[in-house]
């Protein structure tokens, strides 16, 4: 991992990061995928989890991939947005905040939600529910291409989370993005100082350029 890169976006929110990838046309959001443990920021390269669902009456053990995550990964699980089970609980967050993982985000529920929050370990997910995802959806493979809302995410790709949402970047353009990130929170600071010393809001967004692309501002 590139720690220079994570303090790097650790310097900014997930508001400024989205608005730097809008600038490139890149859509890094994942969807309505929200935070279960208020608070607290994930940020790290993704390790991916893929997961479909199983016929009734088939046997699905819970997946067993968890002694496989490196340090400072943050767990991406694609359950297909599915809602009537979960694929993350207490004993996953136990083993997860252990091993110094990062975070996990689901695109799908998660359970034991109060737990998760009271060892203050990141989990973001698209709610919550107590039905297992044990003999309802299996594993399919770890480390392979997966969903988040409508982004696709590589192995890799660097995790963006917070209160706002879960921002997902692609590892060959974080220096881009990062880049263009220092431009918007420049013009963002020129704006608020502007409305400070007096002058309308409309008039020094006008005059910092806040509704061009931030590849049009602040050189």
């Amino acid at each position: 991992m590139k720690d220079r890169d994570a303090t790097a976006l650790a310097a900014f929110s997930s508001t400024v990061l989205s608005d730097a990838l809008d600038s490139l046309g890149v859509n890094g959001g994942c969807g309505r995928i929200t935070a279960i443990t208020r608070g607290v920021r994930c940020i790290g390269h993704a390790f991916t989890v893929k997961f479909e669902p199983v016929a009734a009456g088939e046997r699905a053990p819970a997946a067993d991939y968890i002694d496989e995550v490196p340090e400072g990964s943050v767990i991406v699980l694609d359950n297909g947005g599915i809602t009537y089970c979960t694929v993350w609980g207490d004993i996953l967050s136990y083993c997860a905040h252990q091993r110094g993982v990062a975070g996990t985000v689901i695109h799908g529920l998660c359970r034991d939600s109060a737990a998760s929050c009271q060892m203050n370990y990141p989990l973001f997910a698209l709610g919550t529910y107590m039905k297992s995802g044990k003999n309802r959806v299996r594993m399919v493979a770890h480390s392979v291409p997966v969903m988040a809302g409508a982004t696709t995410i590589q192995p890799g790709d660097w995790i963006f989370g917070d209160d706002d949402g879960v921002l997902a970047i692609p590892a060959d353009v974080v220096g881009t993005v990062l880049e263009v990130a220092g431009r918007i929170t420049e013009m963002e600071g020129l704006v608020r100082e502007s409305v400070s010393g007096g002058m309308p809001l409309a008039e020094a967004r006008k005059l910092h350029g806040y509704n061009l692309s931030a590849l049009q501002t602040v050189r």
